[in-house]
């Protein structure tokens, strides 16, 4: 009986022992790898993205909830930043912007224009190759196009090439990838939207009240708030022109999305004021 009890307590030291930290601290790390799916669950995913999988749309059933929330993974401090509502407001702040950027809506389109998101996976009839030969360290490979591909439209070598040393992938040799693979095409918009590409900052820092304006930045009025992401990701196209609509787009979108995540936008929706970078 003695040597019994002797090896039941040895088992039961071995229970709350090392192996049991070690299981309590996996389940902590998935716990934290599932942080961004806490707040978004695939209901509301598919709430936001109403007509993502329409036959109208040319990206239907390319852009799935998984693949989104999969690529999360690869960035943990995305959506898991600060208080409960910057979380929110960072993950509806860059589904908006992926949103216009995929966007198949129109002004009387059902459901109204802001329901159209991820709508798109590459960018149809593109103006060039969007190839810079000046950029010798990403250099271009002969007949590859780096149109804008995936929720963000990644473009240009110079975007594809670091993104893909990134995430794993020949970006400059094989940029097709971003249009063929869902997880892949959501890790590209990620590694945009957290990546600091000097002089801007991250879209991450500046929604997460991380952003500390230089001198230049300051002269250039370029303030806090979702404005200033849309001056990082096209701000030389759409920045300090008044009630431009692409902005307004943006601005929609970002609008609809936080009233479904029961978040508030925060200023300076607009970059009207702001000069590009």
């Amino acid at each position: 009986m003695a040597s019994t009890l002797l090896f039941l307590s040895f088992i039961f030291l071995l229970g709350t022992g090392h192996p049991s930290t070690i299981e309590a601290h996996g389940h902590r790390r998935w716990r934290e790898r599932s942080r961004v799916a806490s707040l978004i669950s695939e209901e509301l995913f598919k709430e936001l993205f109403l007509h993502k999988d329409d036959s109208a749309c040319p990206a239907n059933g390319f852009y799935s909830y998984q693949s989104f929330i999969e690529a999360t993974k690869k960035f943990p401090k995305f959506g898991t930043t600060g208080c409960l509502a910057t979380r929110k407001r960072e993950i509806a702040a860059f589904l908006a912007q992926i949103s216009h950027e995929t966007t198949g809506g129109w002004a009387t389109a059902p459901d109204g224009p802001f329901a159209w998101g991820l709508c798109f996976k590459e960018e149809i009839s593109p103006q060039s190759n969007y190839c810079d030969d000046s950029v010798t360290q990403w250099p271009c490979s002969p007949g590859k196009s780096y149109k804008g591909r995936g929720p963000i439209q990644l473009s240009w070598n110079y975007n594809y090439g670091p993104a893909g040393e990134a995430l794993g992938f020949d970006g400059l040799r094989n940029p097709e990838r971003v249009a063929e693979d869902p997880t892949t095409a959501f890790k590209t918009a990620l590694w945009f939207w957290m990546t600091e590409q000097k002089p801007k900052p991250s879209c991450h820092n500046v929604m997460v009240g991380r952003y500390i304006p230089t001198e230049a930045d300051r002269e250039a009025n370029r303030t806090a708030g979702y404005g200033l992401v849309t001056n990082i990701i096209n701000g030389g196209l759409e920045c300090g022109i008044a009630n431009d609509a692409r902005v307004n787009d943006r601005i929609g979108f970002f609008q609809r999305y936080a009233k479904l995540f029961n978040v508030d936008t925060g200023p300076n929706l607009d970059c009207q004021n702001q000069k590009p970078f």
